[in-house]
């Protein structure tokens, strides 16, 4: 893997300004990350702001109804409710370290621009962030927190409407201000050094989980959902180096993989290219990115992050796909057996107990990683089950 690339995948497939202005993010975050200064307001905001370190929770209930010591990562308790709040706030350090005066996002299911609108309210800087008219209609409560918390949500009216096409408009804003603006990228994707910042800062959720487990043993499983992928990089990253340990990330299967109704990239994608970097992609048999569905507005992206790519490549994490139904199912047994409602995000990952358990042969001590609480949701849960 040489500094670019994650085998054949990641890259810079952008323009010549473009990659000037990476180089330069490069050249700071990498001097950011030798500056005590800067890494000790990081690890105090994480811990007085953010709430960190989140527990690691045996589930009792969900382990008596699977057979297996099932322990949840809670990054549904940090500060707004996902854990999309450890790489913005990296993030926009950094552009504060670096003079930038706005930050422009993208978001989707709506966490990743609450999470940056947040703290660009705690640091003082302008936020602007995009966000597809479908996602806007389904995450109406995280767009008024983040109208809230100050910052401008831009309606992105290409396309779907949603996130694949709000990644596409705020990098072209972006581009048109790049000397006052940062772009604080949500998910571990785009051209380098996004999946390389992105897992960095995300990669608190590995370093917790892999210290945490200690006290029940060693973990043998970890499962996470996978849209664009940083909640996944961010808890795989602690456990890809012990070979003992099982990962799987989980795709959105929608209504099914053989329907044109999903989201499930590394099931059905191929080699492609899509907003600067080398991955897999969804795509047409004439190279045309796909469209995508899924119920959740946070895994309805039609790429991966290439870290993600590579280690399918190299059989080092399995990745596959669960269906609208069988997520809902997963959200409404652990909301019954455990009293905590996830993000339908997050749902994704704990439905894959429901196939793999059977599966594994002993008890096996499995961790799956709560991405996001459902707060946000529960229009579409609501919806979901006819209440």
């Amino acid at each position: 893997m040489n500094n670019q690339y994650y085998g054949q995948f990641g890259g810079q497939y952008v323009s010549e300004d473009i990659k000037k202005a990476l180089d330069e993010l490069d050249i700071e975050y990498e001097k950011a990350l030798k500056d005590e200064g800067f890494v000790s307001e990081f690890q105090r905001l994480l811990k007085d702001f953010v709430g960190r370190p989140t527990p690691l929770t045996f589930a009792k209930n969900l382990s008596d109804y699977y057979g297996h010591n099932i322990y949840l990562k809670r990054e549904d308790l940090n500060h707004t409710g996902a854990h999309k709040i450890n790489n913005s706030l990296g993030q926009i350090l950094l552009a504060k370290r670096m003079g930038k005066k706005k930050i422009i996002a993208e978001t989707g299911a709506g966490q990743h621009g609450v999470a940056t609108a947040t703290v660009a309210a705690l640091l003082g800087l302008e936020c602007e962030i995009y966000m597809g008219a479908v996602d806007i209609e389904r995450q109406k409560l995280n767009v008024f927190r983040m109208e809230l918390l100050g910052a401008k949500v831009v309606p992105v009216t290409e396309g779907l409407q949603t996130l694949s096409e709000a990644v596409t408009v705020a990098i072209r804003t972006w581009v048109s201000e790049i000397d006052k603006s940062f772009y604080c990228l949500g998910s571990a994707v785009g051209p380098y050094p996004y999946p390389k910042i992105v897992k960095e800062f995300q990669s608190v959720i590995g370093t917790e989980a892999k210290e945490q487990i200690k006290q029940y043993g060693h973990a043998d499983i970890i499962i996470a959902c996978v849209g664009g992928g940083s909640n996944a990089i961010g808890i795989f990253s602690g456990f890809l180096d012990d070979e003992s340990v099982e990962i799987y990330g989980i795709e959105a299967g929608g209504k099914g993989v053989d329907t044109k109704l999903h989201a499930a990239t590394m099931t059905k994608g191929k080699v492609g290219i899509i907003h600067g970097m080398k991955t897999i992609v969804l795509q047409e048999d004439d190279g045309e990115i796909s469209e995508v569905y899924s119920i959740s507005a946070g895994l309805d992206y039609p790429g991966v992050g290439p870290e993600h790519s590579y280690l399918k490549e190299i059989k080092r994490v399995k990745y596959d796909a669960i269906t609208d139904d069988e997520a809902m199912e997963a959200l409404r047994l652990l909301s019954k057996k455990e009293g905590i409602i996830p993000a339908i995000e997050s749902a994704h990952a704990l439905a894959y107990l429901e196939k793999l358990c059977p599966t594994l042969k002993g008890k096996k001590n499995i961790i799956v990683n709560v991405s996001g609480r459902g707060d946000k949701d529960m229009h579409t849960i609501f919806s979901s089950f006819n209440m």
